[in-house]
């Protein structure tokens, strides 16, 4: 038996990181031919080694378009199931953590997505053989030292998916066992890390559109009515085109998640990807995330009906002005003519 452990993280970074574009995703077993063209492309930023706790382990740092930067660390161990293995994945995740702090890494310990793979294969038989360290796995892939009880652990191992007669993939919220005897487990891992990219996408979306609509009623509520209906003052010509162009991106954004999710089909990689974004919420995200983009557009309205005036109706305003001029005038020159009438 080959024990292999992969811990990585994923966070935006503040400034775009150039690297050499890396090689098209392998399928996941059974996948349509146009899989691989639906995940973004990679670009490689930085390879090489790294040694925690004594383990030598290859790491990876890739970029994701739109700024995203993923840190990984790949390790083989003696034994996956040993005591040593929980505070080893410790280790290494704290590891990949700082490694993107180093990049330029946005909120890392706050807005990040850090995952662990426990890889196993060379082993001959069924993988069930290794469900004997079922309270290990479940405490692993929970990320909980506690002993747990024997029905959270059935409910943890139930989040499976198993394709051929000897390969097995337990997915939960903080990490996956991967058992196969071959050792093909790139692909697997790769869809979990697409998983954990959407997962921070929408949480980043969720908590800018947060922020931007109390910007919007903080201005509503704090510009006085007078201002509202003469000109547009400068906060609110601001607040409005970054409102549009939050919109524009957020629905450009949420639109391209979506295209992403569908091409992938429905085949072996549909069937796991569907596993892991039941486990991470993703379809509840998406909703929130929708629902905001609803009130933003809600708040958007609200802000152009109350503080902007269209050049056509500004210029309708200042020809009524006129008029009143005119009239006001006429009304003067009148009555100067009666004057010197009497």
């Amino acid at each position: 038996m080959t024990g292999k452990l992969i811990a990585f993280i994923i966070s935006e970074v503040s400034r775009p990181k150039h690297g050499s574009a890396s090689a098209p995703m392998p399928a996941a077993k059974s996948a349509p031919h146009y899989f691989a063209k639906t995940v973004p492309q990679q670009f490689i930023v930085e390879e090489g080694t790294a040694t925690v706790t004594g383990h030598e382990g290859k790491l990876t740092v890739r970029r994701y378009p739109n700024n995203f930067l993923l840190a990984e660390l790949r390790f083989e161990v003696p034994d996956i199931f040993s005591e040593e293995i929980f505070s080893f994945k410790e280790e290494a995740i704290h590891y990949v953590r700082d490694i993107l702090k180093q990049k330029d890494g946005k909120d890392v310990d706050e807005f990040s997505e850090e995952y662990t793979v426990f890889a196993v294969s060379d082993f001959s038989g069924e993988p069930e053989q290794f469900l004997r360290h079922k309270d290990r796995i479940a405490g692993l892939l929970k990320s909980e030292k506690l002993l747990l009880n024997p029905a959270e652990i059935e409910y943890t191992l139930s989040s499976q998916i198993k394709y051929g007669k000897d390969d097995l993939v337990i997915a939960d919220w903080d990490g996956a066992f991967v058992f196969d005897p071959e050792g093909d487990v790139d692909a697997v891992v790769e869809l979990l890390q697409l998983a954990n990219l959407q997962l921070l996408k929408y949480r980043i979306m969720d908590r800018d559109l947060d922020a931007r609509l109390s910007r919007i009623s903080h201005i509503i509520e704090e510009t006085p009515k007078r201002t509202r209906f003469f000109f547009t003052p400068r906060e609110v010509q601001q607040a409005l085109k970054e409102t549009i162009l939050l919109r524009s991106r957020s629905l450009s954004e949420f639109q391209s998640i979506e295209r992403e999710i569908k091409l992938i089909g429905d085949w072996y990689s549909a069937r796991l990807y569907d596993l892991v974004a039941k486990k991470f919420k993703l379809d509840e995200w998406r909703r929130a995330v929708k629902d905001k983009l609803d009130t933003l557009e809600d708040a958007y309205a609200i802000v152009s009906e109350n503080f902007t005036i269209s050049w056509e109706h500004k210029a309708r305003l200042i020809e009524m002005f006129g008029w009143y001029v005119l009239l006001v005038g006429w009304l003067i020159l009148l009555a100067l003519d009666i004057y010197r009438f009497r």
